[in-house]
């Protein structure tokens, strides 16, 4: 479970994004990441029982975990501080570009996501054949019960109005090749992150996520 004292400085946070501010409570937020790498080392164990790709690996938590400072350099937003604690777990951590699982907590907008993010176009281009190849395995992964108990369907945000480059209008797996990325989220409340059974919630919904993640990064792989 994450303490409410987690949550409560991510609020407090929000109210007073500076970096006095920060740098005078920076015991809170010390406290406050060690719960969450805390949390994200449970739910790495726990994937590992669900996932074979991630049984053997080394990650850690500070590998898949974000860093509380935003990059303000091009954002007309200049507070210095995300408001949210986030982390991307896969075989590789934060920086490999591959399917995995993501959990944001933030006051407000605690939700679960996985899939594959924004794909290089190289990457995407294997995606795309992938399900071109094998749509019926797809289909069935992303409306078998055990995915919609969670996922209503995939994201549709950027996706193409028109067929990429390379298909026609009449593929029957058209609306799902105009994707940019293959991801599903799931919303929940501040209540469940403090809940005892968080973890093993969060293992659940992931778990439900696990096939899909594996026929993308099979697509990846080339495999």
């Amino acid at each position: 479970m994450i303490q409410p004292a987690t949550l409560a400085f991510l609020t407090d946070l929000k109210a007073n994004n500076s970096k006095a501010w920060f740098d005078a409570n920076r015991k809170p937020y010390e406290t406050a990441k060690s719960d969450i790498v805390q949390t994200i080392s449970q739910v790495i164990d726990g994937l590992r029982t669900i996932d074979p790709a991630l049984a053997d690996t080394p990650l850690q938590a500070k590998n898949c975990m974000f860093r509380i400072n935003r990059d303000v350099r091009f954002s007309a937003d200049k507070s210095p501080y995300k408001t949210n604690f986030g982390a991307w777990v896969n075989k590789g951590g934060k920086k490999l570009n591959s399917a995995g699982y993501y959990l944001n907590l933030q006051p407000g907008n605690c939700f679960f996501a996985g899939g594959l993010y924004m794909p290089e176009p190289d990457l995407l281009a294997r995606i795309r054949q992938e399900i071109d190849y094998n749509l019926p395995e797809f289909e069935n992964l992303i409306k078998a019960p055990t995915f919609t108990r969670y996922f209503d369907g995939l994201n549709r945000e950027d996706a193409l109005q028109r067929p990429p480059k390379g298909y026609t209008a009449d593929n029957p797996a058209v609306e799902y090749l105009k994707l940019k990325s293959f991801t599903a989220w799931h919303k929940f409340d501040d209540a469940v992150a403090l809940s005892p059974d968080f973890v093993p919630q969060t293992i659940a919904v992931f778990g439900a996520l696990q096939p899909m993640v594996a026929y993308l990064n099979r697509g990846l792989d080339g495999n």
